[in-house]
């Protein structure tokens, strides 16, 4: 073999080893180790729970020393509760706010704080307690502030009836999901600035990463070497345009490609999201992005 073609060869494999591998294909993969399959958390029938999917689900393919969700959308405060405490989580003050996690994701986060420490910054849960663990109850609050000031300003804008409203506002939580989608599809937005769809502002309720107790908000979410430090512990932001959200998955950053990741560059920060194609994805990206 001549050294042009050896040095081509390894260029190649360097590539390859570099290109994002598929999504499904990874989460399978995953999701086998843990004797579970897409099936199972995601039913190839509900859209909803799909497009879920399509959106956060790197957390599923985060290392096995962690606990995943059984389900892409949990739909009682029982199911989550249940989950939370099968999982396993600890508890630690940072900055006077008391935030939980399960425990390798904790231990991750301190020791990348110490780190941070050491070079005269920070690390800390940006919003209190809330930063970290979540429950259910909580994640609908938060999506009702979003949905209801956007119902409103619809109504306003001439774009939705009374009748409409007072519709979407009675739906069975599911349903009323599936139908903000939809209206997306027609450029009637629901995150917080109204220009691209809700669940790159707030998490459909039941689906937070927070819940899982792999996420943390982080205040100092804009410094780039707070960035690589927590990368270099296993935490990254894994939800496409929410600023502060890190996901704990205990990899390595070289190895998330192969494991169904893409980076993507959004308001000036890279984030690590399903190597899947959307194009409604690909169309929010172009509308702007709120914090």
């Amino acid at each position: 073999m001549s050294v042009k073609m050896m040095v081509s060869t390894a260029a190649d494999k360097e590539k390859k080893d570099r290109a994002p591998a598929p999504f499904y294909e990874a989460l399978r993969k995953a999701l086998k180790k843990r004797k579970l399959t897409i099936e199972s958390i995601c039913p190839t029938t509900d859209v909803v729970a799909r497009r879920i999917l399509d959106e956060y689900g790197a957390i599923f393919l985060a290392v096995k020393k962690v606990t995943t969700p059984p389900v892409c959308m949990f739909t009682a405060e029982e199911q989550v509760t249940r989950f939370q405490e099968a999982a396993g989580f600890t508890a630690e003050t940072i900055a006077d706010a008391e935030i939980e996690l399960q425990p390798q994701a904790m231990k991750a986060l301190l020791k990348a704080r110490a780190e941070a420490q050491e070079e005269n910054l920070d690390i800390t849960p940006r919003g209190g307690a809330e930063a970290a663990r979540r429950n259910y109850e909580e994640s609908l609050r938060l999506w009702d502030t979003r949905f209801l000031p956007a119902l409103e300003y619809w109504l306003g804008q001439g774009r939705l009836t009374a009748e409409q409203v007072t519709r979407l506002q009675n739906l069975p939580l599911h349903n009323q999901v599936a139908e903000v989608l939809e209206l997306e599809k027609s450029g009637i937005f629901f995150s917080k600035d109204l220009s691209k769809s809700i669940l790159y502002s707030i998490a459909a309720p039941g689906t937070s990463q927070h819940i899982a107790m792999l996420a943390l908000d982080v205040t100092e979410f804009d410094n780039p070497r707070v960035r690589e430090i927590l990368a270099k512990h296993g935490w990254f932001q894994t939800v496409l345009s929410d600023l502060p959200h890190f996901t704990f998955l205990g990899l390595k950053e070289k190895d998330l490609p192969k494991n169904g990741l893409k980076s993507v560059e959004a308001d000036g920060q890279f984030f690590w999201i399903p190597n899947v194609v959307d194009l409604s994805r690909e169309n929010s990206l172009n509308k702007g992005l709120d914090h």
